[in-house]
């Protein structure tokens, strides 16, 4: 809760900064709820780009995405009537807290990923509108702000780092990144990141299970 709202204020306060209120605030929270995509869509308006430019940077920032559904597809099966939910409300953060499977013992695993995810979007939206009243009120130099989604991406990266059973995956994850973002440079090397890290944990995996076996 304290990390959603603290983003979703850093996104009002940017989308008011562009010229919009605490409607905006919420309609973008409730139909998009990108996380990152929302801080660089509060950019794209203010700049007046055009439908093609917003999709084309919509597709870059949140192609990981889909890397993410394809690990989650054992683990929001059966899930009825909520999986629709659990796809469209899968961000950085909630994927980061449902990866494992886990659940509360004796919970319905799927009612409590599909709450857990609810949650997750209210404390955005929250967020989002206090964040436009703050920009309203209190005006101040906003260079840094969209700063907090990347702060938030390494705090779930140390999260996830002291939990695992073996860090293989993680150092494959740098690995791959840098490469990727000394060839491609850091404009272009997000995709090509997200597929060598696929490609290299596909290769990895007996040896990963192995690993977290022997721990």
């Amino acid at each position: 809760m304290g990390g959603y709202i603290c983003l979703g204020i850093g996104f009002g306060v940017l989308l008011q900064k562009a010229g919009y209120g605490p409607l905006w605030a919420f309609v973008m929270s409730l139909t998009i709820y990108g996380g990152t995509m929302q801080y660089v869509g509060a950019a794209l308006i203010a700049s007046g780009a055009d439908f093609l430019t917003a999709m084309i940077t919509t597709l870059a920032v949140s192609a990981r995405q889909l890397f993410y559904a394809v690990s989650m597809l054992p683990i929001y099966k059966g899930a009825g009537w909520k999986k629709p939910y659990l796809i469209f409300s899968l961000t950085d953060e909630t994927y980061a807290l449902t990866v494992d499977g886990s659940y509360p013992e004796g919970a319905d695993e799927h009612l409590y990923r599909f709450l857990l995810s609810v949650f997750n979007q209210s404390y955005w939206i929250i967020g989002g509108i206090i964040g436009t009243i703050i920009g309203a009120r209190l005006p101040f130099n906003t260079d840094g702000v969209d700063y907090s989604m990347t702060a938030l991406f390494i705090t779930v990266f140390v999260s996830q780092w002291a939990g695992a059973k073996t860090h293989l995956p993680a150092l494959c994850g740098l690995l791959c990144t840098l490469i990727c973002l000394i060839i491609f440079g850091q404009d272009a090397f997000l995709i090509p990141s997200m597929v060598s890290i696929t490609l290299c944990l596909t290769l990895l995996r007996k040896q990963i299970e192995i690993t977290e076996e022997k721990k």
